[in-house]
């Protein structure tokens, strides 16, 4: 894991060595203050020595104005490393997110993958800047404390040393204990975070249920946890630092008795014991840092270690050795013999699974819930892999295809319309993200919501609110149909595109879609069934696969499910037994 972490520093190695070169100075020069005060107190006072007197601190005090460079240094430049190496963890690991499968995001809560990306990330910053820093400087002051108090005076510095021994060995011991409770306050704040980020996003529907009170209940135990997590991690802590505080004042008593009980026997002298109570003062900090370093590693290794979990995940749908980029697409498609379920063990959607759809035809999939209608829609762009057969695009298995030229000519429109924080403009331009705003425009006009955006008094610089709430259902379906336009792709895949809106509406989106999927293959799934009428092949879906295929005019004269569905719905009533048998 340390490993691990270290090669982050690689990039920053100049900086970071800097860094280290620096502390290394600012730590030789608080050695040098214990050792002017003995000479100044054994030497040139008790002779008068006034020139040397203010030599030796002139030098100091020169000494001193570095320092203050120095700890600049090492607070802006030092910090800045680990700002850094952050900022790298994020871009990795954001950038690792974007290559998970659809089914990852179906088991994995948005709040908790946040929690991932920020809070576990925040102390990694501060460990990788005083971690390295802090342990250098202490072992510095530490041994060249040592070594300095030795030869002022062996006896005293060993008994200083037993309760330094002791420090560390209560630090190793309690170390355990510590990662426990970090482990524990990183998954209870995911918990949260994963809680507020499901309620602020469900406020509207809590609110239309005036269900505030079970949302308070439930975000009152995911805090609760949370609280009792931190409480019990601030126990570990708290034991901790009161332990260590006190080894490090038993070391201060020490010192300070030994040393008065040696003067009195004349085993050292005023010059001496002054010099030797300085490095002590100057020896704990050092080890208070050390014990603060022991707890910021703790947190800082815990976020790390779960950052390294989710870098440890790898993507199940990916581009094979052999794929290739899917060029000069017709847009023939084929499902052969192909097998599909979600989950392992569980009951296939798909089972032996065959469908030709000819490059340039429009083919709408009707029927009940839970037949694969949906799921065909999502393997075509591999959003999930088959079990067993093969999807082919002109002839070329998806599964050797790589998957950003072939999810590039694929467009995609769905009932729930998602769009991004933004304008309206910036939302079509996902289409195609260097498209000129001419270009947007045209896309906007072909889509039937160029008009209505004239009238707004931003225009294509209106923000939509978040996930478009500002707007209404049709509008956010034409800005969707607007930005497959834009994006051109060779197949289209429409899942029930109008199936939420009104008449006035499902009109319009229908003009637009006609529209957009002329001369390209396209895939409609589609519960309305005026919307599929011009459709050049229609299938019905049951649980068996297909049960019935042709055109509206053929399927309506064979008098089957197809025609008792469609004179089922304009009376306004669909039975899934019209399918199913």
């Amino acid at each position: 894991m340390i490993k691990k972490f270290i090669q982050y520093y690689k990039p920053h190695k100049v900086l970071f060595l800097t860094d280290l070169l620096v502390a290394f100075l600012i730590a030789g020069i608080d050695l040098v203050f214990p050792m002017y005060s003995r000479t100044i107190i054994n030497d040139l006072i008790p002779n008068n020595n006034l020139r040397g007197i203010i030599l030796y601190s002139s030098i100091v005090i020169i000494l001193y104005i570095v320092k203050v460079g120095g700890n600049y240094f090492v607070g802006y430049w030092g910090h800045l490393v680990g700002a850094r190496m952050e900022f790298d963890m994020r871009r990795d690991l954001f950038k690792h997110l974007q290559t998970l499968e659809f089914a990852f995001y179906d088991n994995n809560k948005t709040g908790q993958l946040m929690n991932r990306l920020m809070g576990d990330l925040n102390e990694i910053s501060e460990l990788a800047h005083h971690g390295p820093e802090d342990l250098f400087i202490s072992l510095i002051m530490l041994v060249g404390s040592f070594f300095l108090l030795i030869q002022i005076n062996m006896t005293l510095t060993l008994i200083v040393f037993v309760f330094v021994l002791l420090a560390i060995f209560f630090s190793v011991h309690m170390r355990k204990s510590m990662m426990k409770t970090f482990r524990a306050v990183r998954s209870k704040q995911a918990d949260i975070n994963a809680q507020l980020e499901s309620s602020i996003s469900g406020i509207r529907l809590a609110k239309s249920f005036a269900n505030e009170h079970f949302e308070d209940d439930k975000f009152s135990r995911t805090n609760r946890a949370h609280y009792h997590s931190k409480k019990a991690s601030f126990r570990a802590i708290a034991m901790y630092t009161a332990g260590n505080n006190f080894f490090i004042d038993m070391m201060t008593l020490s010192s300070m008795m030994a040393g008065g009980i040696f003067v009195y026997y004349g085993q050292i002298n005023y010059g001496d014991l002054v010099a030797f109570l300085l490095f002590i003062s100057f020896f704990t900090k050092p080890i208070r840092s050390l014990i603060q370093l022991t707890q910021q590693f703790q947190s800082g290794m815990t976020g790390f270690e779960r950052f390294s979990e989710l870098m440890a995940i790898e993507p199940k749908i990916k581009d094979a050795e052999d794929a290739k980029p899917l060029q000069s697409v017709k847009g023939d498609i084929e499902f052969k013999n192909v097998t599909f379920s979600y989950e392992p063990g569980d009951p296939p959607v798909l089972n032996d699974f065959n469908l030709s759809i000819e490059s340039g035809k429009t083919i709408a999939l009707v029927g009940p819930s839970g037949v694969g209608k949906t799921t065909i829609s999502q393997l075509i762009p591999r959003f999930y892999d088959i079990g067993t057969g093969s999807i082919a695009i002109d002839g070329q298995d998806i599964k050797h295809l790589t998957l950003s030229s072939l999810r590039e000519n694929i467009g995609i429109v769905q009932q729930e319309v998602f769009l991004f924080f933004g304008t309206i403009g910036e939302n079509i331009a996902y289409g195609r993200p260097d498209a000129t705003l001419e270009e947007i425009a045209e896309a906007a006009k072909k889509a039937n919501i160029h008009e209505f955006i004239r009238t707004l008094d931003h225009g294509y610089d209106t923000m939509v609110g978040e996930r478009g709430i500002k707007l209404s259902g049709g509008q956010k379906q034409r800005i969707a149909i607007a930005r497959v336009f834009l994006k051109n792709p060779a197949v289209l895949i429409l899942d029930e595109a109008t199936s939420a809106l009104d008449n006035e509406n499902e009109f319009a989106i229908q003009q637009a879609i006609e529209v957009l999927a002329k001369d390209r293959t396209t895939l409609i799934i589609a519960h309305r069934l005026s919307t599929i009428k011009n459709a050049d092949e229609i299938l019905v879906m049951g649980e068996s696969g297909i049960l019935e295929r042709g055109t509206h005019e053929m399927l309506i004269q064979k008098n089957g499910i197809y025609n008792r569905l469609y004179r089922a719905q304009f009376r306004g009533y669909i039975p899934d037994q019209l399918i199913n048998g």
